[in-house]
Parts: structure tokens; sequence; C-alpha cells
């Protein structure tokens, strides 16, 4: 139950206000060099207590000066010379089919020629009589076959 429904009531308390104190700013620290150029520079920082504290200094970096864009970029100066070296080669692989489809058709009737040669060759080689060539002449007579003996 709360205080108020058993007819106490709670004793008052003292309310006590905090104020912030200000803090006074510091002086600057001197900053003192340690390293030459050659190397990143390390500092040291002198605080009002006495303390040294030394590490190395941060150098922002800048931004890299903005070249000035050429008129054209190099992409479409790649694309202009490749389009311009396909269509030189091009007259050369015309001309390459035209070479091949010659040279093929010159096989085709070399083997043409070469078979209708060959073929006459044999034509006439069967064709001929044993006569002309001074062969040999046989004769055949009539024979009777009787009992798988041969009569002449």
């Amino acid at each position: 139950m709360s205080p108020e429904h058993t007819g106490h009531r709670p004793a008052e308390r003292a309310v006590t206000i905090h104020q912030p104190t200000p803090i006074a700013p510091s002086p600057a620290a001197p900053v003192v060099p340690v390293q030459p150029d050659g190397a990143p520079s390390v500092t040291s920082i002198v605080l009002p207590d006495g303390r040294v504290i030394t590490g190395y200094a941060i150098d922002h970096n800048r931004p890299e000066p903005v070249a000035a864009k050429p008129l054209v970029s190099r992409t479409a100066v790649n694309i202009a010379l490749g389009g311009i070296g396909f269509g030189a080669v091009c007259g050369g692989l015309v001309l390459l089919t035209t070479f091949i489809t010659a040279v093929a058709a010159l096989v085709q009737q070399l083997i043409i020629l070469a078979a209708v040669i060959f073929g006459g060759f044999v034509a006439v080689q069967v064709l001929t009589t044993g006569r002309e060539r001074g062969g040999t002449t046989v004769n055949i007579r009539k024979a009777v076959i009787k009992r798988n003996h041969f009569h002449s």
C-alpha cells in the first residue's frame, strides 16, 4: 500500500542541486619534432601535468590532382582502330576463301581426269585382242565329257 492510503506521510527530504563546474581550457602543448624528413615524422607533446606523449604524426590524404580528360576516350579510339583493321582484313579473307574454292575445284577436276584416264587405260587393256600384242591363241575344240573323263 502506498503511504497516502495508510495515513502516514513520508518525511520530506532535503533536495541538493549540483551545478557543473566549468573546466578551464588547458594551454596549448608544445610540439617537438624528433626525426628528420626521410622517415615518418615522430612528434612529442608535453602535457600540462608534465607527461610527454610521443607518436607518429598523421598526414591527411590529399586528393590527387584531376587530369584534364582527352576529347575522345581511349576506348572509342581502340574500337575505331579495331574496325579499321577488321575492314582491311575482310578483303584478304574474301580473297582467301575464293582461293580455297578454286583449289578445291582444281583438285576435283584432277581427280575426275585421273579417273577418266585410268578407266580408259583399263578399258583398252581389256578390249584389245591377243593378236595385236603377240600373245598365244588357244583354240577350244568340241569336247565330250563322259563320266568324269575328258575326251578330246
